[in-house]
């Protein structure tokens, strides 16, 4: 349902048992809603839906869908469903699963990685262009209060580029990582945008009705999610009516290099560690997409050929402005009237770790004195999720700091010249101006050769 400014879908999930429960899924805009963006908030509404391919016969949607919307859906449905099966049940599980229902070693395989569901739509169009005029000097940033969408803001707003901070408000804590941010922006960017939506409390809900998941879910702490993965996606979809109606031609994620020699199968099924909305493949199938549906739009991201330590080093070091409305965090929370990262989670822990193996304090974005000071008890304690070598290149320059020393894995430090972090993606008008900053932070640039980074 689309009315002034918000639009309503029904989901509606049928139980074996034959009780049926639904939730009603919002996302709420600036600006008049538009009947010509039908197509997109029903993709929008049903992207989060795909998290649930293994645990459903069918997905109906009430509603017809495009040759290609369907294809995206459907190749979307595959790879969700794969990555969950590896990422959340076999791989690596969180507490708030039962074990019974779990798969064996055994039952590790290609076939059960797959989705069980098939998508149903009331009918399959033709396909034709959405209504839309995008411009290539115009750049839309998915904005979260994270050190890369920060970045990638500080570095288009130098050159010149027409930017606009694009955010999704969720309506539960999430929404306190991005505040402080959003509030940066809100005074000082007239781009400025946001999406309110209930997204979590889907979420949430969908826990409450999978058997698979405790009764008790939401009394168990965690930093990760127990079921969904690859939520970008829907994020994306739901902003895309505003990158239309501004007529911005570029959508700008701000993702980071990821290691490609990494074991990206699990007992032969292929997978993305849980971040297929991260990595250029999404960008890819995104231009595939556009290319039949909005012709000219453009999704990339500036950062993949840098590790999170670069984007911290260069955000800290040159848009000290920007950098301290930086939070990333699973549990922020108000003090006073300022918002505060909690010091102990893991994505708390490698913000305090990249900034002090650049030299920086994390005082500087609200950190304790206490925290800082329990933050190398506090990793060795725990498991982050960062690529090996940046994890031990960023400890190394963190706590021996100063010392005449060969840093280990250099690599990390410098811009990785790779497929999976192709800089051609970069639109040419902004290319050579976004590698000329990123090179000032850099040691170089670096290749693979026989499975080695090596320095060219």
């Amino acid at each position: 349902m689309v009315r002034k400014n918000a639009v309503t879908s029904r989901i509606t999930l049928e139980h074996l048992d034959g009780r049926s429960e639904a939730f009603d899924l919002e996302i709420r805009y600036e600006t008049p809603a538009h009947g010509k963006y039908l197509e997109i908030y029903r993709l929008a509404m049903t992207m989060p839906v795909l998290n649930y391919g293994l645990f459903t016969d069918s997905i109906i949607l009430g509603f017809p869908v495009s040759e290609s919307d369907l294809a995206l859906l459907n190749d979307m449905l595959e790879i969700f469903s794969k990555d969950i099966f590896v990422n959340k049940l076999a791989r690596r599980r969180t507490g708030h699963l039962n074990e019974e229902f779990l798969p064996t070693p055994e039952e590790v395989i290609e076939k059960n990685a797959r989705p069980r569901a098939t998508i149903k739509p009331k009918e399959i169009l033709p396909d034709k262009h959405l209504p839309s005029k995008v411009e290539p000097a115009k750049v839309g940033i998915l904005s979260s209060g994270g050190k890369e969408a920060l970045l990638g803001y500080s570095m288009l707003k130098e050159l010149g580029a027409d930017v606009h901070p694009l955010y999704v408000n969720e309506s539960g804590g999430h929404w306190r990582t991005a505040l402080t941010a959003y509030r940066w922006h809100k005074a000082n960017e007239p781009n400025t945008g946001r999406v309110w939506t209930n997204i979590d409390r889907y979420y949430l809900f969908m826990l409450d009705n999978l058997k698979i998941v405790k009764k008790h879910h939401r009394r168990i702490t965690g930093d990760t999610y127990p079921i969904r993965l690859c939520i970008f996606p829907v994020y994306l979809f739901q902003l895309l009516p505003i990158y239309l109606d501004r007529g911005i031609g570029n959508l700008l994620i701000g993702d980071e290099f990821d290691d490609p020699r990494g074991e990206w199968t699990y007992n032969g099924i292929k997978h993305y560690f849980g971040i297929y909305d991260q990595h250029i493949d999404f960008d890819f199938r995104m231009e595939e997409w556009y290319s039949k549906r909005i012709p000219g739009m453009s999704q990339w991201s500036a950062l993949r050929p840098i590790s999170g330590l670069i984007v911290e080093r260069i955000l800290t070091k040159r848009y000290k402005d920007a950098a301290k409305y930086q939070r990333s965090c699973h549990s922020c929370h108000f003090d006073g009237d300022d918002i505060v990262p909690c010091g102990e989670c893991t994505k708390c822990l490698g913000v305090m770790l990249f900034l002090k193996a650049n030299g920086q304090d994390p005082e500087m974005m609200g950190y304790r004195p206490e925290d800082v000071e329990a933050l190398q008890e506090r990793l060795i304690k725990t498991k982050l999720r960062l690529d090996p070598d940046e994890l031990e290149h960023s400890i190394s320059r963190a706590f021996i700091l100063g010392f005449d020393i060969q840093w280990p894995k250099r690599h990390v430090g410098g811009i990785h010249i790779h497929g999976t972090c192709d800089t051609e993606m970069i639109p040419e008008q902004f290319r050579a101006g976004i590698m000329a900053i990123i090179g000032e932070y850099a040691n170089g640039r670096w290749v693979l050769v026989d499975g080695e980074w090596e320095k060219i």
